[in-house]
């Protein structure tokens, strides 16, 4: 279980890099530019996708009050998206740092925004994180075309494996 999580975090470092690297080259006006899907802009997708990430990370890490980015945040898109990075990176250290599955089995207590208590198996949190930013990175992309942008990243995550 552990080497199929690792892998997964690690293609969700890489993926969400392509994806990163593609939105930088846009400015503020496309970034903006309303797009039907579940967030109203490229924008909001990245911040809602950065957010999941950052808060489900902080929950592995028992942080007391974890904070959804998104509501808080103030900074440049540059910065949202470096910070995106972090907490993906962070995942994958998480997952590496877990010394085998019975660690990643460990129950996890935590509150959701809501503030409704859940009880969730490590490997559960981490299955949904990554999935959580697949479905995402997806819909950016589509988001992407309808925006007119073209030759965009493969993201699927057989590129991933196929990669020398």
């Amino acid at each position: 279980m552990k080497e199929l999580l690792l892998q997964y975090a690690g293609y969700n470092v890489w993926a969400n890099k392509l994806v990163i690297d593609r939105l930088f080259k846009l400015g503020d006006d496309l970034l903006d530019k309303e797009i039907t899907s579940s967030f109203s802009s490229l924008r909001a997708t990245v911040y809602h996708s950065w957010s999941a990430e950052y808060i489900w990370l902080q929950r592995l890490l028992l942080a007391d009050n974890p904070v959804w980015m998104a509501s808080e945040f103030k900074g440049s898109f540059l910065k949202a998206c470096k910070e995106w990075e972090s907490a993906s990176d962070g995942l994958l250290q998480f997952t590496n740092r877990q010394y085998d599955d019975r660690a990643l089995q460990h129950v996890v207590q935590y509150y959701d925004r809501a503030k409704a208590a859940h009880k969730t198996p490590v490997y559960q949190v981490l299955q949904h994180v990554f999935n959580h930013s697949t479905y995402h990175r997806g819909q950016l992309i589509t988001m992407l075309r309808q925006a007119g942008e073209v030759n965009l990243p493969a993201t699927d995550f057989i590129a991933f494996a196929r990669r020398k």
